[in-house]
């Protein structure tokens, strides 16, 4: 079990780390806007609430909620939803790569894509043992229910 108590929490740790370097990119981008350029690039509904403050939010303005994260409570659907998380990370990644030409941001972009890379194959990793485990309980437990079975008649 190390390689499913370690794929639970590593990723986790790493991703607050992602966001501090998002937010080290926003902030970097912002901190010496003039009152135009912020008008002029349409971030001026944002700086009214924020003003150049780090605040999590889509590219949408959709801000971000703790109803994102999908939990069941049982360890394979959870493990397919991360894995599925780590994807949707990865394509976000993506689409700024075509956007961006800034060496500066391209970079710790590229960096952060390829960490979501491997966080999937850790999860997928993690997937696959625990799907042998469940596996093999139920195998158990009807070999269990057919004995149980048997001796009953």
């Amino acid at each position: 079990m190390p390689l499913i108590r370690h794929t639970a929490t590593k990723p986790g740790t790493e991703e607050l780390a992602h966001m501090e370097i998002v937010s080290a990119i926003v902030h970097q981008l912002t901190r010496n806007l003039s009152i135009e350029e912020i008008k002029a690039s349409g971030f001026d509904t944002y700086f009214v609430d924020h003003t150049v403050g780090l605040w999590p939010q889509a590219a949408s303005g959709m801000p971000f909620s703790s109803t994102f994260f999908q939990s069941k409570g049982d360890a394979i659907t959870d493990l397919h939803e991360d894995m599925a998380a780590e994807q949707k990370a990865r394509t976000t990644y993506d689409n700024i790569l075509r956007m961006v030409k800034d060496p500066d941001i391209i970079d710790p972009i590229r960096f952060l894509r390829e960490r979501e890379i491997v966080h999937y194959q850790r999860f997928g990793e993690a997937n696959r043992a625990m799907s042998s485990i469940v596996y093999a309980v139920y195998i158990e437990s009807v070999v269990f229910s057919v004995d149980e079975f048997l001796q009953s008649l």
